[in-house]
């Protein structure tokens, strides 16, 4: 006698389409690649920015005890755990941690394309006198005999090889010298010392 059940289990359309809507085994495996690179992209910053993110206190807790960890075993074992917690996150809490981390990029590249030019900067007046003549014309204030001492004094460093303490203080100088035209350029900021403040604590 015919099954009546026969050709009704297992063999239903629906369960196909759920099996096919599934991630394949190396979509998995390069999505929890890319949440382990995201904790160690967390675990190399500041605890300070750590602390900012928006993310489960769990998932926040095992990135901060990573960073504390100096053994290499241990926090590779740890990193694994960090990994681990990464992959409890949903697809909205991950974007908004890569957003976080995107945006500190782009300050970072856009602080190390001004340290940068700053140092052409040093270069050049290291390498051309009218480089200084330019600077001074440009920042009055500015002691020019004191800035001739220091790069005599850094081209002596370079030439006989010696630490470059006139060196980096040329460098100083040129930093404050951008300091100053970016407070310059912006002052509006003067009338909202309560903002300014709070950024300042974070």
């Amino acid at each position: 006698m015919p099954n009546p059940n026969r050709g009704a289990c297992g063999f239903q359309s629906s369960e196909f389409e759920q099996e096919y809507e599934r991630p394949s085994k190396s979509e998995l495996k390069r999505q929890m690649s890319e949440l382990q690179k995201l904790g160690e992209e967390l675990v190399a910053e500041a605890r300070d920015r750590v602390k900012r993110v928006p993310m489960p206190e769990d998932v926040r807790d095992a990135i901060l005890m990573c960073q504390t960890i100096t053994n290499h075993e241990g926090r590779r074992r740890q990193m694994q755990f960090v990994g681990k917690k990464m992959r409890t996150l949903d697809e909205a809490e991950v974007a908004i941690i890569q957003q976080t981390i995107d945006s500190w990029k782009g300050m970072s590249k856009a602080d190390t394309a001004a340290l940068h030019a700053l140092e052409r900067r040093r270069d050049k007046l290291l390498a051309d006198d009218k480089a200084l003549t330019v600077l001074l014309a440009e920042h009055a204030e500015l002691d020019g005999q004191h800035l001739r001492t220091l790069i005599r004094n850094a081209r002596k460093e370079q030439a006989e090889n010696k630490p470059p303490k006139a060196y980096r203080e040329i460098f100083q100088i040129l930093k404050d010298i951008a300091k100053k035209g970016k407070a310059a350029a912006a002052p509006a900021d003067d009338d909202a010392e309560p903002e300014d403040d709070e950024s300042n604590d974070e």
